[in-house]
């Protein structure tokens, strides 16, 4: 019983190898401030964001691919891989797989591996994200060539250049989809003084968001509260005027894959120039992703055909490998 889990800032996708993706819920949490006892995880406690009474609180256990609430990320991940393992075919507790930013601390790293232990883990491997991006995205890392991984999560962006089953040049920044987010909400309020909550702009960046010119231009209603009448209010924003409200997050992205393709080897830097960058994650799928890194870099850009999912899938199908090479 093998088990991959993307453990992400804005959501946690649990694959079975064999199976595929089973579970892909909001990692969030609902619970009751007076005696702590969950009320509602996933899905459901997403849709209450914002608009609970004092009694319940909703938090989002991990901050930028790290865990900031230990217990309540364990009980979490419990409910999840119980779920999961209903969807099982063999019998006995899970090997798991589990990615972590490639930037953490060997601290932060124990913390996700201890989390995960006490779920009732058989045994539990840690794997740098942008390496499980590039299994799941059919990349052949074992080749002596070079690849370039650029996985845009909710709350970190891993770039990696592997080769030969390692990450020969690798960087994370705190700055992704939840940033996205956050710029948007920013924007609106700056120029049409209207207060969104981080829903809505989710909702926004989703139907519009956009990092390069569109040729169709397309429109999307923001309902908020006004901020000089403190009433409700409505404004339409189109897709190409979300690319200034953007622009803070993206420079940044486009800044870090920079930097990763200016320390790399020149032989795989020569390789990545023919073979191009995989995208994967959420934020890959924001409109014109591709073409603004084409445009910036001059090496071509694709978007992984299972984005969201490449991850977990990645890290599904390397459990029985990392396994080996621990009893190796």
């Amino acid at each position: 019983m093998d088990i991959g889990i993307d453990l992400g800032t804005s959501n946690v996708l649990i694959s079975i190898r064999g199976v595929g993706v089973v579970i892909n819920q909001p990692s969030v949490v609902a619970y009751e401030v007076a005696n702590k006892r969950i009320i509602a995880i996933g899905t459901k406690a997403k849709k209450m964001i914002g608009k609970t009474p004092d009694t319940i609180e909703v938090v989002r256990p991990l901050i930028k691919g790290v865990i900031s609430d230990y217990t309540i990320t364990e009980r979490m991940l419990k409910a999840f891989i119980k779920s999961a393992m209903q969807k099982r075919t063999g019998v006995g507790r899970p090997r798991i797989c589990v990615c972590v930013p490639s930037g953490v601390t060997e601290v932060e790293r124990r913390a996700v591996e201890d989390a995960v232990y006490r779920t009732g883990a058989k045994s539990v491997y840690v794997m740098e994200e942008p390496l499980a991006a590039a299994v799941g995205a059919s990349v052949d890392i074992y080749e002596a060539k070079g690849n370039m991984v650029v996985d845009i999560g909710g709350g970190t962006t891993d770039i990696a250049v592997v080769s030969l089953g390692g990450a020969a040049e690798s960087h994370s920044i705190k700055c992704a989809g939840d940033d996205y987010n956050a710029a948007m909400i920013r924007y609106v309020r700056r120029k049409y003084n209207l207060l969104i909550g981080e829903q809505t702009a989710e909702k926004a960046k989703i139907a519009v968001g956009s990092v390069y010119k569109r040729e169709e231009d397309k429109e999307f209603v923001i309902k908020g509260r006004d901020l000089i009448k403190g009433l409700p209010k409505a404004i339409t924003i189109t897709a190409n005027e979300t690319i200034e409200a953007f622009k803070e997050p993206t420079t940044q992205i486009m800044n870090a894959i920079h930097n990763v393709l200016e320390v790399a080897p020149p032989e795989l830097v020569a390789d990545i120039s023919v073979s191009g960058l995989v995208l994967t994650g959420g934020g890959s799928l924001i409109y014109g992703m591709d073409k603004l890194i084409k445009e910036k870099t001059g090496i071509d850009a694709y978007v992984s055909d299972k984005a969201l999912e490449a991850v977990a899938l990645g890290a599904g199908m390397s459990v029985s490998l990392a396994s080996k090479n621990t009893e190796n």
